[in-house]
């Protein structure tokens, strides 16, 4: 059946259902139990469910679960499982020789009554692949976007559904992530977080499954930290003074580090940036991951693995317009403050009006959102072709068209933009294209464009094609085993 079609939810909660060697509990809060429901309706549910919960009360959830800031977060959610997995093998020490035991939770909040929220969640599943073995965990972050509380919950239904299923019966974890929204469309459900780990899983990097989240359309947007762990970005964003340098790092140069450093310099001194809430971030868009439609993703995995040894979180995005990036940054940092870094020729691109000729407003409508109130463009300057002389802020309105010169006067009165006027100019003919060019052929002297930590994991690892000799391959080969 599997190979003709997709089975209905009701199909995969059946089948669930008559595995005899499948079992274990439900735990959910904040929008009924929608997942247990379903394996209750079908029938046979005593061959799965050994116990549903809803502690909807906070005093009783925080006695049951422990004291927790926040009640729909993945803290709690981490919390759920550790408290019901346990309880499996403790209370049911008859089944531990033949089954495969698992424990489910989620932590959500719905629609409220007048429809002021947005609905999200949390939902994770810890559970054995074969009896009497470690566990393994997916951990996912979920936005509703169904306008009815009623669809929501439904919605939710299905994708726990969906997990239990996936992660029970489908062994590859692309398979498992797009199995998730069976019998839903992203226009209900948005996934923006996904993890899945644990002894069975450890060939998991959960980076390439944060960039296949956006390849895939489940999100706009995912994120990972300097430590490779994927975060939720509207967790790890809110209320943060957020510092964004979109580029292609490949690889990164001593231009792109200036320019985040001598950025968030200014980006500081701004009088409504609080310097102990910045979060600097590199974005990787879709657009420069795959210029020619396909994305290569041992290339992708070098350029993740080399900006998280600079210490970066990285944002990954499908936000090619700089007005969309910051429309999404500022829905989720709720109202502090956003600098965007840009190189000159990039801010070119900016006011190039024919790329709004799609939008009802044009320029104006999406400036409005790229210049919001809490915006600043900060913009590094360049050599100008075939000279050494420098192309700043300065020199950017005399080659903008006559309609948009008042725009652009507008908008520096205001303090929308400002140069990076301390950039390190010795790094200006730095550019990356030939720099990926020596590395790949062997040339010498590549080292001396690019930041240390860069150079010893080309070396390392034999990024971007780098040719490594014997001792080096060799060391490689130690590392990784």
């Amino acid at each position: 059946m599997d190979d003709f079609r997709k089975l209905t939810t009701q199909e995969k909660a059946l089948r669930i259902n008559l595995s005899k060697a499948i079992y274990g509990s439900f735990a959910e809060i904040g929008a009924g139990q929608e997942v247990a429901a379903n394996f209750f309706k079908v029938g046979g549910a005593s061959g799965t469910i050994a116990k549903t919960i809803s502690a909807y009360d906070m005093k009783f959830s925080d006695a049951i679960y422990g004291v927790c800031d926040r009640y729909v977060c993945e803290d709690r959610l981490m919390q759920m499982l550790d408290h019901e997995y346990v309880l499996l093998p403790e209370r049911l020490p008859h089944r531990i020789e033949n089954t495969r035991f698992f424990a489910f939770a989620d932590t959500v909040e719905i629609l409220n009554y007048e429809r002021t929220n947005q609905g999200h969640g949390w939902m994770g599943l810890r559970f054995q692949l074969q009896p009497k073995t470690e566990p393994n965990e997916c951990v996912i972050h979920i936005k509703m976007h169904d306008t009815d509380p009623l669809q929501q919950q439904l919605s939710l239904g299905y994708v726990g559904v969906n997990m239990l299923y996936g992660c029970m019966f489908m062994s590859d974890p692309e398979e498992i992530l797009m199995s998730l929204l069976d019998g839903l469309t992203t226009r209900r459900i948005e996934i923006d977080m996904f993890r899945l780990s644990g002894p069975d899983f450890k060939h998991v990097d959960n980076r390439l499954m944060a960039l296949k989240l956006v390849k895939n359309g489940l999100t706009k947007a995912a994120m990972f930290g300097p430590d490779g762990n994927v975060m939720q970005p509207s967790d790890e964003l809110y209320k943060k003074n957020v510092l964004v340098l979109r580029g292609r790092f490949r690889p990164p140069t001593h231009v792109n580090v200036d320019m985040l450093l001598r950025s968030r310099k200014h980006f500081r001194k701004e009088p409504d940036v609080d310097s102990s809430k910045i979060v600097l971030i590199s974005e990787l868009t879709l657009n420069d991951l795959s210029p020619d439609g396909k994305i290569d993703e041992k290339d992708f995995l070098h350029r993740a693995d080399i900006i998280c040894s600079l210490g970066q979180n990285v944002l990954i995005s499908n936000y090619f317009e700089y007005y969309r990036l910051v429309d999404y940054l500022s829905r989720i940092t709720k109202g502090k403050k956003i600098g965007i870094i840009l190189g000159i020729y990039a801010l070119q691109k900016v006011f190039e009006e024919k790329t709004y000729e799609n939008i009802r407003g044009g320029i104006l409508e999406c400036f409005a959102s790229l210049f919001g109130h809490n915006v600043k463009l900060y913009i590094y300057p360049a050599l100008r072709a075939g000279s050494n002389e420098l192309f700043t802020l300065k020199d950017f309105e005399q080659e903008l068209p006559p309609n948009l010169k008042s725009l652009f006067r507008y908008l520096m009165e205001n303090n929308k933009m400002e140069d990076i006027c301390d950039a390190n100019t010795k790094h200006l003919h730095i550019i990356s294209d030939n720099v990926l060019a020596m590395i790949k052929k062997g040339e010498p002297g590549w080292e001396k464009f690019v930041p240390h930590k860069v150079e010893e994991a080309i070396k390392s690892f034999g990024l971007f094609d780098y040719p490594l000799t014997q001792s080096e391959s060799e060391v490689q080969v130690e590392s990784q085993s």
